[in-house]
């Protein structure tokens, strides 16, 4: 029996099995509705595919060579589509005891009440699976049982043939996300694999030098979102929606991103390999500012625990590091794709001109290792010179308080008990400062320490100003604020709520309130509610509660330093941290609750993202989480003193402020992915120019042109 026709009889099959099981088996679901269409739909495709597949076997014998390329690329479309379903479901499976989707059903939420994680889990290998593995097996019955029809549909007449690189080009595509999201803190190793960061992006650049545009598209897309889903899986544990709007965001910025960068890439001939690292640094760059800007999962960030090399970012930034992780990908990615194109032509006419391209890019790849080692050296010095042995400084002692919990989600005069005993156990170091977590005490000070229309708000917060006042010493938390708006006859006619942190002094007097200012996308602000109500009412829907934007970066002072709070993941956006050193803060000290995530995996990257602010600034930077990973940096980047996860514990350190001074990222903020994009549009123009010097007329010389062949003979081996 034909390919074809195995391959047809193989998904008609499987899209039959499916389709009993969701509908008359015991794992049938019940009551389909509108939250089901994304994977009716995903079985339809199955079906549909499965039909063409049957009438393609049984019609007429010739073919266009394009309509062949398309029938081995749409089992790759259809098996990334069903993995990402399964993927997304499997997540949510996990999360299916999770507190919050219990919280908003019972409160009217359009979901289902989810079953049994253990069982949900089951669920999602019996119902969605399937059709990963279909899609799976005829990529490899086509790989293996018709090899000659893979190697036809991707000649190129003007390369030498390529077999090693473009029939795997998807399985290659899945590696490199795997393997990028697997350098950098993951759910596989706590610390990372940092090595994997200067290969995991070679397979994906080997294919996209490899294949036809529209495939490269196709391709990076799917790199962008395996490599977002695998690297931020636990945003399914935030809320309803935080995981799905992330993926789909970075499906838009990658579907923007791969036709520039590749258009790109095939004109520019000269610095080819410096196209990616360049391209991409200043996406990075893109996607991390602006109400969208998530600056997670950098390609620097799987270099934090290589000392030397970080001390880049004191002059670059994060950006810079990325860069240089990138370029040595680019490098060894062309050094490899030459000498694969050399061992597919050899006693062809192409095996000189191979042999030559495998110098050239070897002679590459030993520059590229050449500039790591200057840094790395470079890095070495400046690490000696940041930390003198008798150099003067200050020193502050802080104590970090950890409650284990969620304040929001747990009552609230047991968290304040437990805060008030954990720091009680540190006063005998006598702290200058005692740091809560991030909204650590929940009821609005500003509001119930007058207010007494709810008694037990009111009496809660008098109970934690006497608290204060009796410890002798500065305290900072977080808690709510709020802003009233009046008319002019002093009406209040609106009340702007915010995530703050609010400094006490010893005396228990609230001395200096931060606002947040970067909020959470979509979960914390929206501020597109008159334009798309739908999306507003949508988010309302879904359990999503709304804070004001904070207008000022807040340097608070105390006797022995001044210092900033970024709050939540606001430490992992540098130019925000940066704006905050460069008006004068001494010690960047973050407050967060990771708690909401349970997972060690999201807590130690956003600690690790975090970890780049001080280098940058040279500044320390302490973080007191809920919980998550608490913890002190110095200076220097190195991780001095760190928290159990998800435990309750305190930390009490000993804060070294060296003298200050401003680094050259400090002054000038993220001019390198800036630079990067001018020295990309300068290649680009440099290549524009040489092209049209080669065609004087404008047109370009043309290869002879496709025929129609019989390829039925060769799908259906006959």
């Amino acid at each position: 029996m034909s390919v074809g026709r195995v391959s047809a009889a193989i998904y008609l099959a499987v899209s039959l099995a499916v389709t009993y099981i969701v509908f008359g088996s015991p794992a049938a679901k019940v009551d389909p509705g509108a939250g089901d269409l994304p994977f009716f739909l995903i079985l339809a495709l199955h079906y549909l595919w499965g039909g063409v597949l049957l009438v393609s076997s049984a019609g007429p014998a010739r073919f266009s060579r394009a309509r062949y390329r398309r029938a081995l690329l749409v089992p790759e479309m259809l098996a990334a589509v069903s993995l990402l379903f399964f993927l997304f479901t499997f997540i949510f499976a996990l999360n299916a005891n999770m507190d919050y989707v219990h919280r908003f059903i019972e409160s009217g939420g359009n979901l289902r009440l989810a079953l049994d994680t253990r069982t949900e889990r089951l669920l999602a290998w019996v119902r969605v699976f399937p059709l990963v593995a279909v899609n799976l097996v005829t990529y490899l019955l086509v790989r293996f049982a018709r090899p000659e029809l893979v190697r036809a549909t991707h000649a190129d007449r003007s390369r030498p043939p390529d077999t090693v690189v473009r029939p795997w080009a998807f399985a290659l595509t899945l590696l490199s996300a795997f393997l990028v999201a697997i350098s950098m803190p993951s759910f596989l190793s706590l610390d990372g694999l940092w090595p994997l960061g200067w290969i995991g992006f070679v397979p994906l650049l080997l294919v996209l030098r490899s294949v036809r545009f529209g495939q490269g598209v196709f391709y990076g897309v799917t790199f962008g979102v395996f490599t977002t889903l695998l690297s931020s899986y636990w945003l399914g544990t935030f809320s309803l929606v935080s995981l799905q709007i992330t993926v789909f965001f970075f499906l838009i910025y990658y579907l923007i991103f791969m036709p520039v960068f590749l258009f790109v890439y095939r004109k520019v001939r000269w610095g080819r390999f410096l196209v990616f690292p360049l391209a991409f640094t200043l996406f990075e760059y893109l996607r991390s500012t602006g109400f969208l800007g998530y600056p997670w999962a950098l390609a620097a960030h799987s270099q934090y625990p290589v000392l030397p090399l970080i001390q880049i970012t004191e002059v670059t930034g994060v950006w810079g590091l990325s860069f240089l992780v990138l370029l040595g990908n680019s490098a060894v990615a062309e050094w490899l794709g030459s000498a694969i194109e050399r061992s597919c032509s050899r006693r062809t006419p192409f095996e000189r001109q191979a042999i030559l391209a495998v110098r050239r890019d070897f002679r590459r790849l030993a520059v590229t290792a050449g500039v790591v080692g200057a840094v790395t050296v470079a890095g070495v010095l400046m690490l000696r010179a940041n930390t003198p042995a008798d150099a003067p400084a200050r020193t502050v002692t802080v104590a970090q308080i950890q409650q284990n919990n969620d304040p929001r989600k747990s009552d609230y005069e047991q968290t304040f008990a437990t805060l008030a005993s954990l720091t009680d156990s540190v006063m005998d170091s006598r702290p200058d400062l005692v740091v809560w977590s991030e909204t650590a005490f929940v009821p609005n000070i500003r509001r119930w320490s007058v207010d007494d229309s709810v008694r037990r708000f009111h009496r809660l917060v008098h109970e934690f100003l006497g608290y204060q006042r009796r410890l002798g010493t500065w305290l900072l938390t977080g808690n709510d604020d709020y802003e009233v708006i009046t008319d002019a006859d002093g009406r209040e006619i609106e009340r702007n709520h915010y995530n703050a942190a609010v400094l006490f002094d010893p005396v228990g007097e609230r001395r200096e309130t931060y606002r947040k200012i970067q909020l959470v996308p979509f979960t914390e602000h929206f501020p597109y509610r008159e334009q798309l109500p739908w999306v507003y009412e949508l988010l309302l829907e879904f359990d999503v509660h709304f804070w004001a934007e904070g207008r000022e970066r807040t340097v608070f002072e105390h006797p022995r330093m001044r210092f900033s709070t970024p709050i939540c993941y606001e430490d992992v956006f540098p130019d925000l941290v940066r704006t905050m050193v460069a008006e004068g803060a001494e010690v960047i000290l973050n407050i967060s609750n990771d708690y909401w995530s349970l997972a060690e995996v999201q807590a130690k990257q956003h600690f690790v993202a975090g970890l780049f602010r001080a280098v940058e600034n040279r500044r320390p930077v302490l973080r007191t989480t809920a919980s998550g990973l608490t913890g002190h940096i110095d200076h220097a980047g190195r991780i001095l003193q760190t928290a159990p996860y998800f435990e309750e514990a305190t930390i009490v350190s000993e804060v070294r402020i060296p003298p200050l001074r401003t680094t050259i990222y400090t002054r000038l903020g993220d001019y390198f992915p800036l630079s990067a994009g001018v020295v990309l549009a300068i290649l680009l123009a440099g290549a524009i120019v040489s092209g049209a010097r080669r065609h004087p007329s404008g047109r370009k010389s043309r290869g002879s042109r496709e025929g129609r062949v019989d390829w039925r003979r060769i799908w259906d081996d006959e």
